[in-house]
């Protein structure tokens, strides 16, 4: 097993675990904390590396580094595990994330010790859901990515936290109990001998015994349990409220990993093992996700608290990632993939940004705030970065995920496919708005409040997290070709031989 480099995905967590456990101290705490996030970083572009080498050698491979060992055998579960190109993205963006929201936790406080715990906890389900190819294992470690989420909102967060807390639980497990019917009723149709019934990904899809009929039960309840995680119009409040109640650091995994784990469910679960039902039930999804595009973005033009405009931004963001997989083309997918390593980066880079400033300026109320360019050059400087990737600026994340989705969207010839696009696409006009409308009030302008003048800029932590994401930001808008093929390599040789579409 442990011959195996994805299992460490998981083993160097729960080390992490039992070194903060033994933490007497916040320099401890910091030291383990930020030791493990950079072990798993270093972990995931090692993998990386290897990878390449190893898909030159497997050209035809459906996921390499596979291992299954056996935990209960009259149930067929096994922890098997696995990774294709957009796993390796995935694990990539998860360990950047957990790294600066580190640095950005550097001064967490009551109680640090607990708080990385169940922080570290989180990253474990979400690094142990990347890697899984069996759905009992996914399933599990999903449960386990969620449930921390309440207690690190409810104990750490503020304004109305209790209920923010209670909301976004309860929702999540909602859609989790939809997510839990529909990976039974895969399991109990996976194979048509009865003895040879199993959860791995890849068995059921090579054994295709899933009949239509069932598929068109058993998709909608997948594509619905993991679409709420994906802020899925409507069962999408949970995501605002719980944005702004939470702190800085499960913001930024939250919005930048967690909600990731929706959109890829999405693509790994429902629409590769049921792909009659993906095709002919897509333009139902397709209405309910272009509501989100739109609806998130006409709602952040509305907000004054930074971290409502920011969440509601992430609406719109991860309801164009379900958009485009819905398209199921190539060059769609190929976007949606990028918009989540895109949003992924750009998100945490804004909420680490806004709980910078709330530590210093203690409100998120733009019309309370103006002139901080003069008083905070550096976070306002990084600010405004963030806002270009966000509504597009060519060299920068967002350009290309977002051309790359609206050009597989378009290749569609029927008139309903192109008119989604066509009202998608306003939202990167109603993008435009809101963020130059915050950048306006918040960082140009006369200075709204005196005090505000004796305020600090960054310290050397938060340059550490902050420029970090804008290098990422950057790397995928420089070089987008790099992921693109990464990603693409896993369509041609996997999904797509399943869907039987190009």
């Amino acid at each position: 097993m442990f011959s195996n480099i994805l299992i460490y995905f998981v083993v160097i967590p729960v080390i992490m675990l039992a070194g903060l456990a033994l933490c007497r101290n916040i320099k401890q705490i910091r030291a383990v904390a930020v030791t493990g996030s950079l072990a798993l970083t270093a972990l995931s572009i090692y993998l990386l590396v290897e990878y390449l080498g190893m898909r030159a050698a497997n050209p035809d491979a459906q996921m390499l580094f596979t291992g299954a060992w056996d935990w209960f055998k009259p149930l067929h579960i096994q922890l098997a595990v696995g990774v294709d190109g957009i796993s390796v993205a995935m694990l990539i963006l998860s360990s950047i994330i957990l790294l600066t929201g580190s640095f950005a936790s550097w001064k967490i406080d009551p109680m640090p010790k607990e708080f990385f715990l169940w922080l570290i906890l989180l990253s474990t389900g979400v690094f142990g859901f990347f890697i899984s190819i069996d759905l009992f294992t996914m399933f599990m470690f999903y449960e386990v990515a969620l449930i921390p989420m309440y207690l690190l909102i409810g104990v750490w967060g503020s304004g109305n936290k209790n209920y923010s807390a209670m909301k976004l639980t309860l929702m999540l497990m909602g859609g989790s109990a939809f997510l839990m019917l529909g990976l039974i009723g895969i399991y109990y149709h996976s194979s048509a001998d009865p003895s040879q019934l199993t959860w791995n990904l890849l068995e059921i899809s090579k054994n295709g015994a899933i009949s239509t009929g069932w598929q068109y039960f058993l998709f909608p309840m997948t594509f619905v349990g993991f679409g709420v995680l994906g802020a899925m119009f409507p069962f999408h409040t949970w995501s605002p409220d719980g944005h702004a109640s939470a702190p800085t650091a499960v913001s930024m995994l939250h919005a930048g990993v967690l909600m990731k784990l929706g959109g890829y469910g999405c693509f790994r679960v429902a629409i590769y093992l049921m792909p009659q039902a993906a095709n002919d039930l897509a333009w139902i999804f397709l209405i309910l996700t272009g509501i989100s595009v739109v609806y998130g973005a006409f709602s952040a033009c509305v907000q004054t608290d930074l971290k409502y405009i920011n969440a509601y931004s992430s609406v719109s963001h991860c309801g164009l990632v379900l958009f485009a997989i819905l398209m199921l083309n190539t060059t769609a997918m190929t976007g949606a993939i990028m918009q989540m390593l895109s949003h992924g980066l750009m998100t945490a880079l804004f909420f680490a940004l806004i709980g910078m400033i709330y530590g210093r300026t203690h409100t998120r109320d733009i019309t309370k705030m103006g002139g901080l360019m003069k008083i905070m050059p550096f976070l306002a400087v990084c600010y405004v970065i963030a806002g270009f990737a966000s509504l597009g600026l060519p060299g920068l994340s967002g350009f290309v995920a977002e051309m790359t989705i609206f050009v597989g969207s378009f290749e569609h010839a029927d008139m309903f496919h192109r008119v989604f696009t066509i009202v998608a696409c306003c939202s990167i006009v109603i993008t435009a708005v809101y963020i130059l409308r915050v950048v306006g009030k918040l960082l140009l302008g006369p200075v709204q409040d005196e005090h505000h003048l004796a305020l600090t800029d960054a310290e050397w932590w938060e340059r550490t997290a902050t420029v970090t994401l804008i290098v990422s930001v950057a790397a995928i808008g420089c070089f987008p070709e790099f992921f693109a093929d990464l990603i693409r390599w896993t369509f041609n040789s996997n999904i797509f031989s399943v869907i039987g579409m190009n």
